[in-house]
């Protein structure tokens, strides 16, 4: 007798990091007006940010809150997790601004967590 299984693979397949600028994806997509700073009101414009890379790629970040991500507008940022095979996406796992010389993380899942586990303690 044989047992067929059905296995479904994971979209998210790849652990790694992307290295790049928090830009809106109207600005990398169509070419329009990009935010200057955290402060330019074209930020309330823009719906969606992804990480845009040196060469001109951009990677969707879908469980970041898009707060987390407009705060970081066109800062140089690190984030590390699990690239998807599929779409041009991570799913992050820790976010990294470079400021003064320095990688300094600026959001982590574990901080989620442990705030999430303070806030509902059951």
């Amino acid at each position: 007798m044989v047992i067929f299984v059905l296995v479904s693979l994971p979209a998210w397949a790849m652990a790694g990091t992307v290295e790049g600028t928090i830009q809106g994806l109207t600005c990398v997509t169509l070419d329009k007006l990009c935010p200057v700073d955290k402060e330019d009101p074209m930020i309330a414009a823009e719906r969606i940010f992804v990480v845009l890379t040196k060469d001109n790629n951009y990677y969707f970040v879908p469980n970041l809150d898009r707060g987390i991500l407009a705060r970081h507008i066109n800062q140089m940022v690190r984030v590390t997790g699990e690239i998807s095979t599929k779409y041009k996406a991570i799913d992050a796992e820790e976010l990294e601004v470079f400021q003064d010389g320095s990688w300094k993380t600026t959001w982590s899942t574990r901080w989620q967590e442990e705030l999430y586990e303070w806030l509902v303690p059951f």
